[in-house]
């Protein structure tokens, strides 16, 4: 009966499973929407960080050329800068901008 089963068995092409061979991981491969979004693998200046650019000069969804900074600069309670990156940080970019739009006493300022 078993001779039978494998004379009836029909093998059709299929395609390699790709998750069985070894691949490199996500960061050899590099993996961004944009090159930009890349965060380096050694340490860089504030400086250094506000030079990046995620996205440099590409139509939007709107047909207007934009340029994006890979880090937004801000300045600290303490005065010191800090570089937040525009994926990695975007909540606390958010937290930033929702501070800046407040008066001294608390109260929301609309533009």
């Amino acid at each position: 009966m078993t001779d039978n089963k494998q004379e009836n068995q029909i093998n059709q092409p299929v395609s390699e499973d790709r998750h069985s061979r070894e691949e490199p991981n996500v960061k050899e491969q590099n993996l961004t929407a944009n090159p930009g979004d890349r965060i380096a693998d050694e340490a860089q200046s504030v400086e250094e960080k506000a030079q990046q650019l995620a996205v440099d000069r590409v139509p939007d969804i709107t047909g207007d050329v934009i340029t994006v900074p890979t880090y937004f600069v801000v300045d600290e309670p303490n005065g010191e800068k800090k570089a937040l990156h525009h994926v990695k940080d975007a909540e606390e970019i958010s937290d930033v901008i929702r501070q800046a739009r407040v008066d001294e006493n608390g109260n929301r300022i609309w533009w």
